[in-house]
C-alpha cells in the first residue's frame, strides 16, 4: 500500500513539474501589436504591411532568444478614433507588450496618446506630420514611447520637388508659361502637412499659389476641381493622398480633362500595383519614392510577389520590412542588455540607445531601402535625413517605371515635360 502511495506521489510530482515547466515556457511570449490600415481606403498598403512583417518574422522563426513573438494585428481602418479604440483594445484585451508600424499621420497623432497612457513602446510609425513632432517635443518623457518615426516631416523631404523644377527652368529644359502652382491633397494631418510645406517652398522661390484645395480621403471624382485648374492654366499641380484609389483617380482625370500641367503626385507609388490603376496617364508624373536598387531589395520584392501575389512598393512594404527588422535588432539588444523582454526594458533601449543614435540599422545590417536608419537628440522623433541616412529622390514615371531625375548626382535621366 505504501509502495502504491509512493508511486502516486511520484507521478503527481512529475505531473506538477511538467505543468510548471510548460507554464514557464508558455510565459516566454512577447505580444507585438502591428498597427496598419488592414481594411478601408488604404487596405492595399495594409496588405503590404502584413506581408512585410510576416516575411521579416519568418526569417527568425518568430523567435528572439527564448521568446516567441506573437503578432496582434491592429486595424486602424484609416480612422484616428477607430485606431485609438482598437489600440486600447489590443492592450487591455489582447495584452500586447509593444507595438510597431502605422500608415496615416492622423492615426499617429491619435494613437500616440494611447501609447503614452499605457506606456507601450511603439516603433516606426509612419505618420510624418509636424503635429506628431510638436506633440512629442511638448513632453519628450511622456511621448518617448513613440520610439522613432518611420517617416520624417514633409519639410525635410519635399523641397526636392521645387529644386528639381527650378533646376529645369535654369537649364532651359522647361519653360512654363507662368510660375503658377495649385496645391491639393487629402484633408488629413498628412495632406495638409505636405501641402503646407510645398506651398511654402514654392512661394519662397517666387511661385504664385493660385489655389489650395483639400478633399476627403475617399474622394475619387476630381473633374470639377481639375476643371478649375484648367481654366487658370496652372503650370504645376502639387499634392498628395495616402489612398491608392484617390491618388490614381486624380492622376487619370488630369489627362482626361486635358491638363498639360506638371503633376507632383506624392505617394502615387506607395502601393506596388499602382500602375494597373493609373495606367499611361501617370507618364511624366513626379513622385518622391525610394528605389529597389540592390539585388537583395529586388529579391525581396520577387519573394513578396511569389508568396502574396502583388508587387510591393519600396515606400510601404519596403520601409515596413526595414522597420520590422530594426525592431528585431532592438529586441535582441534589449534581451542582451537586460535579460528580459517587456515594455519596460524595450522602452529603456528606445531612450538609452535608439534615440541617442547608439543603435542604428544600416545596409550592413541588411537594410533594403535606406542607407541607414538612425536617430539623435536633434532629430527625434524623426530619423536623421541625409543621403547617407534617410533620403527620397525625386522620380519621374514612364510606363510604370520611375527614374531618378533629382538630385543631380543620383539622376539616371533628365526631367522631361509633356
Amino acid at each position: 500500500m505504501r509502495g502504491k502511495k509512493l508511486i502516486v506521489s511520484i507521478v503527481m510530482t512529475c505531473f506538477a513539474l511538467t505543468l510548471f515547466a510548460g507554464t514557464a515556457m508558455a510565459a516566454k511570449v512577447l505580444k507585438v501589436g502591428v498597427l496598419g490600415p488592414f481594411t478601408g481606403p488604404s487596405a492595399k498598403n495594409g496588405a503590404e504591411f502584413k506581408a512585410s512583417v510576416e516575411m521579416a518574422m519568418e526569417k527568425i522563426n518568430y523567435t528572439v532568444g527564448d521568446y516567441k513573438l506573437e503578432m496582434v494585428w491592429i486595424d486602424s481602418q484609416s480612422d484616428p478614433a477607430k485606431a485609438a479604440s482598437a489600440y486600447a483594445e489590443a492592450v487591455e484585451r489582447k495584452g500586447i507588450d509593444c507595438g510597431m508600424q502605422n500608415w496615416h499621420s492622423s492615426v499617429a497623432v491619435s494613437v500616440m496618446d494611447v501609447v503614452a497612457q499605457y506606456k507601450i513602446p511603439h516603433w516606426f510609425g509612419f505618420g510624418a506630420t509636424e503635429v506628431v513632432n510638436q506633440k512629442w517635443r511638448s513632453d519628450p518623457e511622456k511621448y518617448s514611447y513613440w520610439g522613432g518615426k518611420g517617416w520624417p516631416i514633409p519639410a525635410k523631404m519635399a523641397l526636392g520637388y521645387v529644386e528639381c523644377l527650378e533646376n529645369a527652368i535654369a537649364a532651359g529644359t522647361w519653360k512654363p508659361k507662368s510660375k503658377t502652382v495649385a496645391i491639393y491633397g487629402e484633408d488629413s494631418d498628412w495632406g495638409r502637412s505636405l501641402g503646407g510645406a510645398l506651398k511654402g517652398f514654392f512661394a519662397n522661390k517666387g511661385w504664385e499659389i493660385v489655389s489650395e484645395d483639400y478633399f476627403p480621403l475617399t474622394q475619387t471624382d476630381f473633374y470639377p476641381l481639375l476643371g478649375k485648374y484648367k481654366k487658370k492654366d496652372v503650370a504645376v499641380l502639387a499634392g498628395t493622398s495616402t489612398a491608392a484609389p484617390t491618388m490614381t483617380a486624380f492622376v487619370k482625370q488630369v489627362g482626361e480633362v486635358g491638363l498639360k500641367s506638371v503633376v507632383i503626385a506624392d505617394g502615387l507609388g506607395w502601393m506596388g500595383d499602382w500602375y494597373t490603376m493609373a495606367g499611361p496617364a501617370s507618364n511624366g508624373v513626379l513622385d518622391m519614392i525610394p528605389q529597389l536598387t540592390t539585388k537583395e531589395a529586388q529579391q525581396w520584392a520577387a519573394d513578396i510577389k511569389a508568396k502574396y501575389g502583388f508587387n510591393p512598393s519600396p515606400s510601404a512594404g519596403g520601409l515596413c520590412y526595414d522597420g520590422t527588422n530594426m525592431f528585431i535588432k532592438i529586441l535582441k539588444r534589449t534581451l542582451e542588455k537586460y535579460g528580459t523582454l517587456d515594455k519596460v526594458t524595450i522602452h529603456k533601449i528606445f531612450v538609452e540607445e535608439v534615440q541617442k543614435g547608439k543603435l542604428t540599422y544600416s545596409k550592413a545590417d541588411g537594410a533594403l531601402i535606406m542607407n541607414e536608419y538612425r536617430y539623435n537628440a536633434e532629430s527625434v522623433p524623426d530619423p536623421v535625413v541625409g543621403k547617407d541616412a534617410y533620403y527620397f529622390p525625386v522620380i519621374q514615371y514612364t510606363n510604370g517605371k520611375g527614374d531618378i531625375v533629382f538630385p543631380d548626382d543620383w539622376k539616371v535621366k533628365e526631367f522631361q515635360t509633356k
